[in-house]
């Protein structure tokens, strides 16, 4: 599994996206549908029509880093935000989207948590 830092925000994209884009393709969607900029270090999720693919684009410090998985068998969830085209998940939402735990109507236990300050 990608090891994240607390800070990192995880994006994912809504839209059928076509599994043929690489590094330059899925960058033009993170610049087109998302007001982050691609090289701070957060993850852009994509999936694809049928979302039995998943692509992770990320920066990693001197490069883009591109992660894939395809599922064997089964589709991984499609979450309908209210935002058209995407919303954002923590980590914990990740690796639920990608074992294939339901997110929408799962609850979450009471937690303490602290808001910690945008990277610059």
């Amino acid at each position: 599994m990608i090891a994240l830092a607390p800070t990192t925000r995880i994006f994912v994209y809504t839209e059928a996206t076509d599994m043929r884009k690489s590094f330059n393709g899925l960058s033009g969607l993170v610049n087109e549908h998302f007001q982050v900029d691609l090289f701070s270090g957060h993850l852009f999720v994509f999936f694809n029509r049928r979302r039995d693919y998943a692509k992770i684009l990320m920066w990693d410090c001197d490069g883009l880093a591109l992660w894939s998985k395809r599922l064997q068998s089964g589709s991984f969830e499609k979450i309908v935000s209210e935002e058209h085209g995407s919303f954002e998940v923590d980590s914990a939402g990740l690796v639920m989207m990608l074992r294939g735990v339901q997110i929408e109507g799962s609850q979450r236990r009471k937690r303490y948590s602290i808001d910690l300050p945008e990277a610059a």
